[in-house]
Parts: C-alpha cells; sequence; structure tokens
C-alpha cells in the first residue's frame, strides 16, 4: 500500500499552515512534562487531537492485519528521572565512568524534561497481534526476519498519513540518539512544541538536585546534548 502524493501534499501544507498560524503558547510545565496534561480518553498516553489521529491509524492497520499497540506514550518528568537514575546505578555497579556512563545511558535515554514523550504526541509502537518476548524495543525486532518487521514497512509507507513521523530515523547524519524504528511524533503538535520548548532556557533547567551523574551534566555537555540530542532529529519534524 503505497502513499498517495495527495496526502503527503496536504501533510506538507497543513504542517506550513501550523508554522504560519499556530501561536500557541505552551507552559514551560507542559513542555518539561512536569503538569498534568489532559490526555485522550483511555489510557493511549496522547494529547486529545493525536490520540484521535492514532485511533484511525489503528483502524487503517487492522484493515492491513496489524495491531497496533503502544508500548509508551506521555511520560512524566520524575518518571523520566527514575528511568536516568536507574541506568545511572545500574552501569555504575557494572564499572563504567561517570563519562562513560551517561554516553551510553543518552544513545537511547533523554534527561529528564527533555523527553519528546513530555509532550503527549509521541508513542513507540510494536505489533500487538504478536507474543510478547523479552526487551519488544530492539532494533533487530523490526528488521530482516524481526516480529515487528512488517509493522515497521507498513509504518513507513502510512504513518505520515495520519500525522506521525519518525524522529530517529535511520540517517548515518543525524547526530544524538540511536535510530528507532518503533519512535512516532504527532506532527501537527510536535512541530510548534519543538519551537516553544527550544525558548526556554535549558541550562538552567536541566539538571535538578536529585540528578544521578549531576555534576558532569556540564553547561558544554548541555549545549552539545540540545544541539546532537534535541535537535538530532528528522529534518521532517524540525
Amino acid at each position: 500500500m503505497k502513499i498517495k502524493l495527495f496526502s503527503l501534499v496536504a501533510l506538507i501544507v497543513n504542517l506550513q499552515l501550523l508554522s504560519a498560524q499556530n501561536k500557541v503558547n505552551f507552559s514551560q510545565t507542559s513542555l518539561m512534562g512536569q503538569d498534568n496534561p489532559k490526555l485522550f480518553s483511555g489510557s493511549i498516553g496522547l494529547l486529545s487531537e493525536a490520540g484521535a489521529a492514532f485511533e484511525k491509524m489503528k483502524i487503517a492497520a487492522q484493515k492491513e492485519g496489524f495491531k497496533l499497540e503502544i508500548v509508551s506514550a506521555y511520560r512524566s518528568y520524575n518518571h523520566q528521572k527514575d528511568i536516568w537514575n536507574r541506568k545511572y546505578k545500574t552501569n555504575k555497579i557494572k564499572g563504567f565512568s561517570p563519562e562513560e556512563n551517561i554516553k551510553k545511558i543518552i544513545e537511547y535515554s533523554t534527561l529528564p524534561g527533555t523527553s519528546r514523550h513530555h509532550w503527549g504526541t509521541d508513542i513507540d509502537v510494536i505489533d500487538g497481534s504478536v507474543p510478547r518476548k523479552g526487551d519488544v524495543l530492539l532494533t533487530e525486532k523490526f528488521h530482516d526476519d524481526g516480529p515487528y518487521a512488517d509493522l515497521r514497512v507498513w509504518m513507513e509507507k502510512n504513518a505520515a498519513q495520519f500525522g506521525f513521523l519518525r524522529p530517529y530515523s535511520k540517517d548515518f547524519e543525524r547526530k544524538g540518539f540511536n535510530y528507532e524504528p518503533w519512535h512516532y511524533s504527532y506532527a501537527p503538535i510536535a512541530i510548534p512544541m519543538l519551537r516553544a520548548y527550544l525558548e526556554l532556557d535549558l541550562k538552567l533547567l536541566l539538571v535538578p538536585e536529585d540528578l544521578e551523574g549531576k555534576k558532569y551534566i556540564t553547561p558544554k555537555f548541555i549545549n552539545n546534548y540540545i544541539e546532537e540530542n534535541i535537535l538530532g532529529i528528522s529534518s521532517s519534524l524540525k
């Protein structure tokens, strides 16, 4: 099933209109995952508009034999901080130096306050019709003979029609987080949210007192992290 050209054109036009017209002032707390956003009914973990779009995509996928299942959607600041601290402590026990530890964490995980999952626009998805075995969010499970390879192909062909684009694409010129074939962003909201997010004074916001490895998160590190990790996404989402 190929993406129809007019669908892609319509998406591009809509995103351009959002760039020109969307003057919503997103609060700092909403951008940092520190409030209680009104999410789509049920347990989807997306903002209402994104959740409605996901439901339409889910129905389309079902017609093709896939059961779209969200593994992770909205994630709070404290949840992300817990993930960071847990990984840091685990790596420390393994003998990682602080620098190696942080480098390892940011292959896939973000500093609290920087996750796109804070926005209620992003999802990690798998094919729920396939029995789960171990960690489902592994690249190899979305390629070759992996259980989610067919879903990956379907999403690459169809997700954009519903407004969902992949931020961490398999682009060797892209820096930052590793390729994530399971991760999609609802572009009509995620794009203006990113632009609002970049207006925050992130150097003052990204190092909470109870963050493991805090003293190694220097201003130089943050500058590089913003450039490579926060901005190291597909150009279609900037």
